[in-house]
This record gives structure tokens, sequence and C-alpha cells, in this order.
């Protein structure tokens, strides 16, 4: 079959023959016809991510659109590696296959469902989310955190922030539900301020951070109580992504000073099978009222082409 086939973790993968995966007793075969390159593809491609096994060769991809032996149409997970999405054919375990609605074509779901798992986990899975609670996004500005607004929405989020650089994406978040919007295109000292100021006039419930890094440690440091005469605010600080920066400075006050509640959510703090729950009930949602993302599509074969390019919104390949 052909593949998007990694050899090194400093290299894109190049597109080539690779041997078809055989279905073990609790597997089955897909047929793939759709595929998102993620963020998670990408750092699991370099060997960066923690899920990564070092093994190469390694066919990318953790998710795609396809059709089952059966000509069921379905959306899968790749069961092991060195099988990933991003081939002609995959492997899955039938719990890791979910059936689509025939109102979803195959590019859109691609696209959309890892994005819109990292919150709609977050906030079913991590926490219990409840209508009526306000919800801060930082880093709101790409496909996961425009999704994040739309999804917080849905649940009857109160008010909604949304945190960015790009002035653009902000001003689409808001078009897309936000309340409020941050920029962080500003000194540390005002983006403090501006946390602060949003904290104290409008209760925060929730935070959902796709960026880490400075980020991450401005919008603690706003966090933090001053004087001992204060009531302390429950806050669920929930940890997605770190695309600003893998650590940060915590002080150990932040913690004290605070109903700080730090956790995080992703593959390993989530079960496989809530994940897939919360991808079954993305794409019922989807089906009644679709959501918003950007997306482009291109045929394999230009992965090695394409894999690098800062195109808009999620790129979406296709054997």
């Amino acid at each position: 079959m052909n593949a998007a086939v990694v050899h090194s973790f400093d290299n894109p993968p190049r597109y080539e023959t690779f041997a078809d995966p055989v279905p073990e007793a609790d597997e089955v075969l897909v047929n793939v016809t759709a595929a998102g390159l993620h963020p998670i593809v990408k750092s699991l491609a370099k060997g960066a991510h923690y899920g990564s096994t070092g093994q190469l060769p390694l066919i990318p991809g953790v998710d795609g659109v396809g059709r089952l032996e059966s000509n069921e149409r379905v959306l899968f997970g790749s069961a092991r590696p060195p099988y990933g999405t991003f081939a002609q054919r995959s492997i899955a375990k039938p719990f890791m296959c979910t059936h689509l609605p025939d109102e979803l074509d195959d590019a859109t779901v691609a696209a959309l469902i890892n994005p819109a798992m990292s919150s709609w986990a977050a906030l079913t899975q991590r926490i219990a989310f409840t209508p009526g609670e306000s919800i801060l996004i930082l880093g709101a500005t790409g496909a996961a955190g425009h999704l994040a607004v739309q999804i917080a929405k849905r649940f009857g989020a109160k008010r909604i922030v949304a945190v960015g650089r790009n002035p653009q994406a902000l001003e689409e978040a808001t078009s897309l539900g936000a309340d409020a919007t941050i920029s962080l295109n500003q000194d540390r000292d005002a983006l403090v301020s501006a946390f602060r100021d949003e904290f104290a006039r409008h209760k925060i419930d929730v935070v959902l951070d796709y960026l880490w890094g400075a980020p991450a440690e401005a919008l603690l440091s706003a966090i933090v109580q001053k004087g001992l005469d204060h009531e302390s605010s429950r806050i669920r600080y929930i940890q997605i992504g770190n695309s600003a920066g893998p650590t940060i400075n915590l002080p150990a006050a932040t913690l004290r000073s605070s109903g700080l509640e730090l956790l995080g959510s992703g593959f390993g703090s989530v079960p496989m099978d809530k994940i897939f729950a919360a991808l079954a009930a993305i794409l019922k949602e989807a089906a009644k009222k679709p959501f918003q993302i950007q997306f482009t599509t291109a045929p394999l074969s230009d992965v090695e082409k394409l894999w690098n390019s800062d195109s808009e919104g999620r790129l979406v390949f296709q054997p």
C-alpha cells in the first residue's frame, strides 16, 4: 500500500510503499479516506510526545475516517505501531471505531474530531462543567481554541473569555461566542493586570490552557490573592497543550493563596473508552448543528511537501 512513512525524527515523512497491515484477532481493517494533521501527529512523528515509542519506521496519524470491510463508514483510532492513519489502509480495535452520521462528510470529521475532543473531554471527563459557569480559554485563536469557544457556548457557559495573539482570530472567536478577549500582545505587567481585572470583575470558574509557558505564568500570577482576609475562589485549571513552552515556574504561594486546582487532560489522563465516548457525543452534536472549523484537503502523496506548511486551519490528507 501507499503511506506516509517516518524514517527519522528530524525529517518529514516520505510518501512510499509500505507493507499492508494484517489485523490480529481483536482488530479490524480500515480503508482510510481522510486523516487530519494535528499537533499531536507532528509531535509523535518527531519523537517528542510523551506517547512516542521511539520505534522507526512508522506511519504517522492517530485518528482518521474510513470504511470497514463491511463498507460501514467510521471514525477510528489507530491500533498499534507502526501503523498510523496516514496510509491507504490501517487497523483498529472495534471499540475504537465509531459509526459516522450521514450528515457529516469524511474530511470535515477528520479535521474536526481531534481539536474538538480536547475541550469536550476536558469539560466532561476531567471535570463536570456546569451550565452557568464562566470559562477562560488560554490559546483560543487556533482550531482547538475556536472549537473550545463553540463547545463552551453549547455547554451553557455564562461568560467565555478568549485569550490569544492573533487579532483577527480573536475577533473570529467573538463571532463564535466569546464574550470578551484578552490579547497576549502586551508586556507581562499589562497582561497580568488584564487577567486580574477579568477575575475581579467576572468570576472565572474554569481555565482551558492550550499554551502553558509564559502566558500560563502570567495567568497564574493574576490568580494569586493578596492579603489574608479574602475568600478563596475555586478555579479549575485544565492544562491541555504546551505550544508556548513545555515548562513553567510555579511559586508555591500560587497554590496556597487561591482555590486553584491544576489538572491535565489528554491521552493518559482520560481513558481511551472515555475518549471514544466523547468522540461519539461530538459527532452526534455536530450532526445536529455543525461546528465551524477551517481546513484544507490535500492528497497524501503531497505529505512531505506540505508537512511543515502554514495552511489555514487544519490540513486533512486523503489517500
